[in-house]
């Protein structure tokens, strides 16, 4: 999953970030109103972190515009304005949750899920697919009970079809979702890690979980016995 921290404390900033990485999460980050708004324009995410006093642009601003330009990301402000008066505001404007500063890093990280959760209409942080189920939280991913052994990429890869079950991905698509927006990366990089997934699911139990669609991409389909 990936997340777009827009704060002007450099320290909370870098603390956010190191915070959702070590979480298994992909995280741009700024603390400039203006180029916080170019990014949740330009890529999608599941979620924004976004303070209200920014340099160059407010968060009230980046939000509006956002949600005039139609995107349906989740925004969660995060702030140190707590008057009852600034939550309803932002709660009106389009905001999906509002959190006061100081906070807890676990409420931030349980709230963000919910959203998520919300967002892919998911009753738990669990998605099962078969003998195949997936832990949102924990990050992992387990085939009849049995824990895979993944690599951070092998999980998002198998995460983000996951979300978007019966929907073929490019591999543009999923380089956009899964590195940070400045690393520059080639579809090869994505040949590679769905093959080394593939050969860890096979070993385990699970054939042609992951499907190729010849010149579109990759997806996960439910089981026919899952459609009844």
């Amino acid at each position: 999953m990936k997340l777009l921290i827009i704060e002007d404390s450099e320290r909370l900033r870098k603390s956010l970030s190191t915070g959702f990485k070590a979480l298994g999460f992909t995280v741009d980050c700024t603390g400039d109103g203006r180029e916080g708004l170019n990014f949740a324009l330009s890529y999608a995410y599941d979620a924004i972190i976004l303070d209200i006093m920014l340099p160059s642009m407010d968060g009230i601003s980046i939000l509006k515009e956002v949600r005039d330009k139609r995107i349906q990301t989740n925004i969660l402000i995060l702030s140190a304005m707590n008057q009852l008066e600034d939550r309803v505001k932002g709660l009106n404007l389009g905001a999906d949750d509002y959190l006061c500063k100081p906070f807890s890093f676990d409420e931030l990280n349980a709230r963000v899920l919910t959203l998520i959760r919300r967002y892919y209409q998911l009753k738990s942080n669990s998605i099962e697919i078969g003998a195949v189920s997936l832990d949102i939280q924990m990050k992992q991913i387990s085939v009849n009970g049995t824990v895979l052994r993944l690599t951070s990429m092998e999980y998002s890869l198998v995460e983000r079809l996951a979300l978007n079950l019966n929907r073929v991905l490019s591999s543009e698509q999923l380089i956009n979702h899964l590195f940070d927006s400045c690393v520059v990366t080639s579809k090869n990089a994505i040949e590679v890690h769905i093959s080394s997934t593939r050969k860890k699911l096979k070993l385990a139990g699970v054939a042609n979980f992951i499907q190729t669609h010849r010149g579109f991409g990759y997806v996960i389909r439910k089981p026919c016995s899952e459609n009844l």
